[in-house]
């Protein structure tokens, strides 16, 4: 039989994560060394409190039936937490669940978009920002993330026809993987923008209790007028270390909430409830491990930032997520020759910055997935590589 696939397929290829997983099975079998710094699962403990909601929920068959809508606890635990946090009051009409940020980027454009409407895209950016509206045959176009502007958009560098024409835009910060934050003043900028041109803004904001040295990660929701113009994606996956038990939110504006409730509701029946129970424990018991696990990613990322700088690689920044964003060393100009030259000489694994757009070249991504004293471990090897020249 002659297989014909969707054209859209060949725009696809394998990822780097399996290129990695391959070469990293080899380099253990061989017992060598690997430090796996590319992907950002969090290696902390759910909280017991959170785990003990979810197990005793799963106890009950009545809880393995369809849920179709969010239950009533789920949805008032939402209203609090985004009150008590960002001091955002929501309506029940603003809130829905989805499994994870990921299925909420890749499905929101369906809701919005015609095939050929304009989306506007980080470039660098998280691949989902890109794949979702392109899954939906909505036209990519990108705007620029750059150093010299603090990686903060600058709206006067987009183009106004294209500004005009645009439907859509998503927008990230904290943002994976340069690794900033934005002030409310930026959200004030961006809020005008989208009245001016009629676009939607999407704000992907999963990284906001993930925020170093003294700052807060705020709400796009906190800013007047956000909600005429957009939603925000909030998740439990970094926040609470829940990557698996996939639970996010999309809040703000109810009337694309509603569509987009109208839309899930063709293809999901709902979050499961041992779930939604967790996250319901989750949003409202105790939030100490908040604090402590930022504290602990603080950590991660002076080590790894002053045990580099020590050795000659200067560049490494994170003001907020889980992960560093670090220049290329003296010498090197092609982020994945470099990065596959420090697996073979270091053992460490780190994400090259072309695979998150072309201005992402000249970076890699670091995850702060290993303890301190492993970190310094780390700079250890690369030093020992000899990479590195002062």
């Amino acid at each position: 039989m002659d297989i014909k696939f969707a054209d859209r397929m060949d725009t696809f290829k394998e990822g780097i994560f399996t290129t990695f997983d391959i070469i990293k099975k080899k380099r253990l079998a061989e017992g060598k060394p690997c430090y796996e710094l590319s992907v950002g699962t969090p290696d902390f403990l759910p909280d017991e409190h959170v785990m003990n909601a979810l197990v005793e929920a799963a106890k009950y068959p009545e809880n393995y039936k369809y849920a179709i809508t969010d239950s009533d606890m789920l949805i008032d635990a939402v209203k609090t937490w985004y009150k008590s946090r960002y001091d955002v009051e929501l309506n029940s009409d603003e809130i829905m669940s989805l499994y994870g940020s990921q299925e909420g980027l890749s499905r929101v454009v369906l809701t919005l978009c015609n095939p050929g409407d304009i989306v506007l895209v980080p470039n660098p950016g998280y691949p989902i920002f890109k794949i979702g509206p392109m899954l939906n045959e909505a036209s990519i176009e990108y705007y620029e993330l750059r150093e010299e502007n603090d990686f903060l958009i600058d709206f006067d560098t987009i183009d106004e026809d294209i500004a005009n024409k645009a439907k859509a835009m998503i927008v990230s910060y904290p943002a994976n993987p340069i690794c900033r934050i934005a002030p409310k003043s930026f959200y004030e900028e961006l809020i005008a923008f989208a009245k001016k041109h009629n676009i939607i803004i999407l704000h992907d904001n999963a990284y906001s209790e993930l925020v170093f040295d003294g700052k807060e990660g705020i709400s796009f929701l906190s800013v007047e007028g956000a909600r005429e113009v957009g939603i925000e994606f909030n998740s439990l996956s970094k926040s609470y270390n829940l990557t698996g038990a996939r639970i996010s939110f999309a809040l703000g504006n109810k009337e694309i909430i509603n569509q987009f409730k109208k839309l899930r509701s063709q293809i999901d029946y709902g979050i499961f409830k041992p779930v939604q129970s967790a996250a319901i424990v989750a949003l409202t018991d105790s939030q100490d491990s908040l604090a402590k696990n930022r504290q602990e990613y603080e950590d991660r990322r002076n080590a790894l930032r002053d045990g580099l700088a020590e050795i000659g690689w200067e560049g490494v920044v994170s003001e907020g997520t889980m992960f560093a964003w670090a220049k290329l060393p003296k010498g090197y100009t092609n982020s994945e020759e470099f990065a596959f030259e420090l697996i073979d000489k270091a053992g460490v694994f780190c994400v090259p910055g072309s695979v998150f757009g072309s201005l992402g070249e000249g970076y890699v991504r670091i995850a702060l997935v290993k303890p301190v004293d492993e970190m310094k471990e780390i700079v250890k090897m690369i030093k020992d590589s000899g990479m590195i020249k002062k």
